[in-house]
């Protein structure tokens, strides 16, 4: 077995080191920390590892592209699980993170989960970047770490955690990461890759993400996508054992839980 936790200043590792690895990526603006409730579940089982991604909670290594990034969680894949290989979980910003290391890293990644990703064009990405970064000083001030809070529906009695998690992501991340997703498209790689990838959103999911699910599995040789009724963009808090059971029925290549539903096709 694993420690619990710290294995280095910006990694939570835990469950069975000998068995299938599974890497959870956490969203823009919070850290590994959004997975305390999904993580010791998955643990009885797999090898879990919850990084805290470039411009975020411990890591010390700045956010520069999502392309560096991905490298950044390949290695760790090399280097911390036995098969040199795992199973790869991303809501929102790790989604992004996880559908290109599906699409360019395949070698590293046995199989992906993404939730909350968009990749449709979207209406005037050029004055949507332009407000990321002018909103991005101010997305760690209370009140927006407060608003925040309430859209994504965090418990109260997980406030502080997510308050101290979202204080911690460096300055001018926000603005860079947002250059990037909202331009975000199916990796070209994707066609080729002998990944599955499953892609899921929350029925209260914003539009544009709802739209995207059958085109991102349809982008992806081994794509399916579902909906999973009730929640919204956060919903690995919400519902963290359905989350949980969603990704064991991935990983084993079996049937979903029942209440998660195939989209109408784009």
């Amino acid at each position: 077995m694993v420690d619990d936790h710290v294995v280095n200043s910006s990694l939570d590792e835990s469950g069975r080191d000998n068995a299938d690895a599974v890497v959870l990526l956490h969203g823009l603006g919070t850290s590994g920390w959004m997975w305390h409730r999904v993580a010791p579940v998955l643990a009885e089982d797999f090898h879990v590892l919850v990084p805290d991604l470039p411009g975020h909670g411990r890591s010390g290594r700045a956010w520069v592209s999502l392309a560096d990034t991905v490298q950044a969680v390949a290695e760790l894949i090399r280097s911390r699980t036995a098969a040199g290989r795992a199973h790869v979980v991303g809501l929102s910003l790790g989604g992004y993170v996880a559908a290109l290391l599906a699409a360019n890293e395949s070698a590293v990644v046995r199989s992906v989960v993404v939730s909350g990703v968009n990749v449709l064009p979207l209406p005037h990405p050029a004055m949507m970047r332009l407000l990321g970064r002018v909103m991005g000083p101010f997305a760690t001030s209370g009140p927006m770490v407060r608003a925040n809070a309430k859209a994504l529906k965090v418990p109260p009695g997980e406030f502080a955690g997510y308050r101290r998690a979202a204080k911690e992501v460096a300055r001018g991340t926000f603005a860079r990461v947002g250059d990037e997703v909202t331009v975000f498209g199916i990796p070209a790689a994707a066609g080729s890759s002998p990944c599955r990838l499953l892609a899921v959103a929350g029925t209260n999911e914003n539009e544009m993400i709802l739209r995207s699910l059958p085109v991102l599995a349809d982008g992806f040789a081994l794509g399916d996508a579902r909906l999973v009724p009730g929640v919204g963009h956060a919903w690995s808090g919400e519902e963290p054992d359905l989350f949980a059971a969603m990704i064991r029925a991935h990983i084993a290549d079996a049937d979903l839980p029942p209440s998660l539903y195939r989209p109408a096709a784009a």
